[in-house]
């Protein structure tokens, strides 16, 4: 990389290179015929090499030109389609939404092919948060957040109702026969929730200090221990629903306890895509009401 031009040096060539004449190529280029040559200049001492012959009144490459031109085209190829990937349109014309990591996984992405089949022309941009953090605020139309629905300056729409409930994997579920079986397993607790392993024990009747545990800081990370064996980790009604369809998980216990928290959607009330979050917001609100009910 210290070895590479100056880009502009490069853009220089390549429209020079496709004129054959400095003086065209400055006027694409918005600049004097003389800082086109000096760039040029630049170059080919910086390269070890002359990539133009100089003819009176246009322009022919070398064998060292004509042999670098392809692979500058194709950077520079490269590098435009490398931008449009990552930025893609003007970031105004996507509607970008925040989601909680596990509720992302488990419970948006089976059902967003829905939304994108009804409103295939809304350029969508998902990014993930852990901790709700704020820092990143301005850059989303909507949010999705765990919690009780109370942050200060935000007005916050309930998606869904939770439900605490165990999990393990199928090799683990023949030595939970009964709650208090839980003193001989490993918990997995997820930081961040206010309620949790705690309340379902209480409710499960169990008292006193259990086994080993193990802490995480997303649902997705405390299940994927869980597939592996590595303990028993507690779940969230709607981000169970895949796991326990798929049978990666099951629930060795029926008692659910309800909890107060839950996702809640955050809908900026300004902004260039006030109409595309709106639709969204409504699918999304509907999609919720399919499948969570209050306990």
């Amino acid at each position: 990389m210290h070895d590479l031009p100056p880009l502009p040096w490069l853009r220089t060539y390549e429209v020079s290179a496709r004129h054959l004449s400095f003086t065209s190529a400055a006027q694409e280029l918005g600049l004097s015929q003389a800082a086109v040559s000096k760039q040029i200049k630049l170059l080919e001492m910086k390269l070890g090499e002359p990539l133009f012959i100089r003819l009176p009144r246009s322009l022919k490459l070398t064998m060292a030109g004509e042999a670098f031109l392809p692979k500058v085209r194709d950077a520079f190829e490269r590098l435009a389609n490398g931008a449009h990937e990552v930025f893609g349109a003007a970031r105004s014309d996507i509607l970008t939404i925040r989601t909680a990591t596990g509720f992302a996984v488990n419970w948006l992405a089976p059902r967003l092919p829905d939304f994108i089949s009804r409103h295939p022309q809304i350029a969508l941009r998902l990014i993930s948060s852990v901790w709700n953090e704020d820092d990143a605020k301005p850059i989303y139309d909507l949010d999705i957040r765990y919690g009780d629905g109370h942050w200060e300056g935000e007005k916050a729409e309930r998606l869904t109702h939770e439900c605490l409930q165990p999990v393990c994997s199928l090799d683990l579920l023949s030595g939970l026969k009964s709650p208090q079986d839980l003193r001989n397993q490993t918990l997995i607790h997820v930081l961040g929730y206010k309620e949790g392993w705690a309340l379902w024990l209480k409710a499960a009747g169990i008292d006193g200090c259990l086994g080993p545990s193990i802490q995480v800081d997303t649902s997705l990370m405390a299940f994927e221990l869980a597939v592996a064996g590595a303990g028993v980790a507690m779940g969230r009604r709607s981000l169970l629903e895949k796991e326990l369809r798929s049978s990666r998980l099951v629930a060795p216990f029926e008692l659910q306890v309800a909890v107060q928290e839950g996702f809640y959607l955050i809908m900026r009330d300004k902004g260039d895509n006030l109409s595309h979050a709106s639709l969204f917001r409504n699918w999304l609100i509907a999609a919720s009401r399919l499948v969570s009910s209050p306990y």
